[in-house]
């Protein structure tokens, strides 16, 4: 859980003691649903983390190396991501690259963030503040 979030969802039903709520993680700092969206395409490394989110966000999103690895520790912690046994990078320039990758509790807080801000998409479109084509800034 986040430390910033002392509450628990007045929603949430009664769980097992050692079973999270996937509700108690949302909403996602940013950079963390980024994170977990690259993670769900596979194991990643920092660097190409960073690169596949800047380049989904047509480098409009900048994530700098400390705020990253923050966020992964944080996500690494809360069991939303883990780290995966040393692999050689594909470039092989560097085997100290250390690998992320997403863990299926994580998943399942993805997909719950994904949903909020699916159900925010939708107000926004019904109230006129974006096109029903409209997926970027001023692009369809």
């Amino acid at each position: 859980m986040h430390p910033d979030k002392e509450t628990k969802n007045p929603r949430s039903r009664p769980r097992l003691p050692d079973v999270p709520d996937p509700g108690d993680f949302i909403p996602l700092r940013p950079v963390e649903f980024e994170i977990l969206l690259v993670l769900t395409g596979g194991d990643a490394h920092g660097y190409a983390i960073i690169k596949e989110a800047e380049a989904r966000a047509n480098e409009s999103t900048r994530i700098e190396t400390g705020t990253l690895y923050r966020a992964l520790r944080r996500l690494t912690s809360e069991g939303l991501v883990k780290p995966v046994e040393e692999k050689m990078a594909e470039d092989m320039d560097d085997q100290r690259r250390r690998y992320f990758a997403i863990t299926p509790f994580g998943r399942t807080v993805a997909s719950a963030e994904a949903r909020r801000l699916a159900a925010q998409v939708d107000t926004a479109r019904a109230r006129s503040l974006l096109k029903r084509t409209q997926t970027r800034e001023g692009t369809p």
